[in-house]
């Protein structure tokens, strides 16, 4: 009964954060203003595919250049011991203790035109780069502020793998490239979904990074969801529909990596 009781907060916090607003969310979305039910908003959602295409394209290439550059700097911290692996774990959370649209603002000042790195290849005698308002500043900013989310994860997963099972594949002849490839990476897949999952998703729903970076010219699903809310075009309940069917696709993305997930896991105790 005491068990129960301590889960009762938890629970009201759960129905009241959670559930209620995802009620909400799927009220208004099967709802018209005068509160009929329709379908109407659904129907309408092929004009905006581009959007949708668009937002998970650059979402997926910040996920996948976090793997690339996120997974070899956690196994080095994951291997490292001491004051030097502390300094690297406080680089890598100090931007966090920094307001998000500051961080963002940042790299508006680095990239624009006569911006910080312009100004340095122009000193080295390089031509300036048009960077800012580009996809490639949205991924950039995507990368920068979600690569800690990458990073822990694995970190941890790694971190914690127990050096027997590294010696015993060493011990059975097995080389450094195949006792990662064999044993260390199946082992920190766990940690790997993690990660892509704490990225994909607020990538693939910002709208701030967009907006900053992309300078209006990349439209992503986070901004048309919120310009049905907050903008001109203010319409809540096709707002409420787009965020439906991205859940629903977020969703099902998510359950297709912990399917792969699982079927690695089962290979490695084969």
């Amino acid at each position: 009964m005491k068990s129960k009781g301590i889960a009762i907060p938890y629970v009201v916090w759960m129905a009241v954060f959670v559930v209620a607003p995802l009620i909400v969310v799927v009220v208004y979305a099967f709802t018209n203003r005068d509160w009929t039910v329709t379908l109407d908003h659904f129907n309408t959602l092929g004009q905006y595919a581009g959007v949708f295409g668009r937002s998970f394209l650059l979402a997926f290439v910040a996920t996948i250049v976090c793997i690339l550059v996120g997974y070899p700097l956690a196994y080095l911290l994951a291997r490292e011991r001491g004051r030097l692996r502390s300094m690297a774990m406080l680089l890598i959370m100090l931007p966090m203790w920094m307001n998000f649209l500051l961080r963002t603002y940042s790299w508006v000042f680095l990239l624009e035109r006569n911006g910080f790195f312009n100004n340095l290849l122009s000193a080295i005698g390089l031509p300036r780069l048009d960077i800012i308002n580009t996809s490639g500043a949205v991924v950039l900013g995507m990368v920068y502020n979600f690569l800690p989310f990458m990073v822990l994860p694995i970190y941890s997963v790694i971190e914690k793998i127990d050096p027997k099972v590294i010696e015993a594949a060493q011990d059975l002849g097995a080389d450094s490239v195949t006792v990662f490839r064999r044993v260390t990476f199946p082992l920190s897949l766990p940690g790997v979904l993690s990660g892509v999952t704490m990225v994909f998703i607020p990538s693939v729903s910002t709208f701030v990074i967009s907006r900053l970076l992309g300078g209006g010219k990349t439209l992503l699903l986070g901004d048309l969801i919120e310009m049905q809310f907050l903008g001109s075009a203010y319409n809540p309940h096709l707002g409420s529909a787009i965020s439906l069917v991205m859940m629903v696709i977020v969703l099902i993305c998510m359950g297709v990596m912990n399917r792969f997930g699982e079927g690695e896991g089962e290979a490695v105790l084969l």
